[in-house]
């Protein structure tokens, strides 16, 4: 009696293993495309594009490093 319910818990194991298999292979993979986009600013100074949240905001303007920052717009 013990083996009959093991062979069953072990079909079940083998059984629920496969079914997440399959689940798997029916999901798109992860994109990269699907990760947060950012927006791109230029440095009022150099103009150097950068993500806005590496960009430093002062007076109105937006700056790449505290040095153009210093050194204003251009």
């Amino acid at each position: 009696m013990i083996k009959i319910l093991l062979l069953i818990a072990i079909g079940f194991v083998v059984w629920s293993l496969f079914r997440t298999y399959l689940r798997s292979l029916n999901t798109p993979p992860a994109s990269t495309r699907d990760s947060i986009v950012e927006d791109m600013v230029k440095c009022a100074h150099c103009g150097v594009n950068l993500p806005r949240s590496e960009a430093i905001y002062s007076g109105g303007e937006l700056y790449c490093t505290p040095e153009h920052q210093k050194l204003g717009k251009r």
